[in-house]
């Protein structure tokens, strides 16, 4: 076991970084961030995700730790870390050739469209594993790489970063809200853009007790799977907008039905149904649900806003004229 931590010292001494404009941070920064997740369980396999913590943590270290004038981009460092061969890139479906995706490492958005995830070398993983390792393999990076600020770093796993977006998708005004996201998209800030996404997609079916306002679908599984969707009043391509107000929790079939205009929201929080489709009579069917009043969260200003359901009737519903 000491032979192979020494090993992965010696490679982590040696990872390639680009030095155009001095060297870079990003690898050894991406590395501290992603052994600071298996200790919180965020990292329970060799398969390591663009995950909302992990985009948060890279950040957060990259803002205490580097001095240099380099971009802030995880992307930069999951892709290239390739190159360091203990780093192993898994591609999607529709991508066949990892190497032929640099062109694609500047977009944070079309990298993590490509890019399923990435592991380890299964021998840094089993290491890993221990926190002892990790903490002799944080500090080496910290003592190497980041000597002058090392004193700056938080071993806490904490994620200000994602607390605070949580507040603003929970509490802002919309207006607010969707003035700050406009600004981001103009910048292309969008690993901020991806993190405002994620928290939006967990937060709403959080807020509805992970249960479809609609059909009262909730399941509990021991593994990561959810049957309840985040779903947007207003399609964030119209409104960006990822506040509460602005989200209802749906199961996938209703979801579709409701950004399909096959379903809507009256200004009594009850279900109206398009009578622009024909569908067989079964138990599932949509018409049954006409007049149904969705189950709304406990507290009144998590409710969403009977003008975004208004938008949504005028919109998107679909009604004979």
């Amino acid at each position: 076991m000491v032979s192979s931590i020494n090993k992965y010292i010696e490679a982590f001494r040696k990872i390639r970084r680009d030095r155009t404009h001095g060297d870079a941070p990003h690898k050894p920064i991406l590395l501290i961030s992603i052994l600071q997740l298996f200790a919180t369980k965020f990292i329970k396999e060799n398969r390591i995700y663009l995950t909302p913590e992990l985009v948060a943590l890279f950040r957060e270290n990259w803002a205490k730790l580097v001095t240099t004038q380099h971009d802030c981009r995880i992307s930069y460092p999951f892709y290239y870390l390739r190159s360091d061969k203990f780093w192993h890139l898994k591609p999607k479906n529709n991508f066949i050739e990892v190497s032929s995706l640099g062109s694609l490492v500047k977009s944070f958005s079309k990298l993590n469209e490509a890019i399923d995830y990435a592991s380890f070398d299964e021998e840094l993983f089993v290491l890993l594993e221990d926190k002892i390792n990790r903490d002799i393999l944080i500090t080496f990076l910290l003592d190497t790489y980041f000597s002058e600020t090392k004193n700056k770093f938080n071993n806490n796993n904490g994620n200000n970063e994602i607390e605070d977006i949580e507040q603003q998708i929970l509490k802002e005004d919309a207006v607010e809200y969707v003035a700050e996201v406009k600004k981001l998209i103009r910048e292309k800030k969008e690993e901020e853009i991806f993190l405002r996404s994620s928290i939006f997609k967990r937060e709403v079916p959080k807020i509805y007790n992970y249960t479809c306002c609609i059909s009262g679908m909730r399941i509990d599984t021991m593994e990561n799977i959810s049957m309840v969707d985040a779903c947007h009043i207003v399609p964030f391509s119209e409104s960006y907008n990822d506040t509460i107000s602005n989200g209802i929790a749906l199961c996938p079939n209703l979801h579709r039905a409701f950004d399909r205009g096959l379903i809507g929201i009256d200004d009594d929080y009850r279900v109206i149904v398009s009578n622009k489709f024909v569908e067989i009579e079964a138990y599932y069917s949509l018409r049954v649900l006409e007049g149904k009043e969705i189950l709304l969260p406990k507290q009144f200003s998590y409710y969403p806003l009977k003008t975004n359901f208004e938008w949504h009737r005028k919109e998107c519903f679909k009604t004979q004229q």
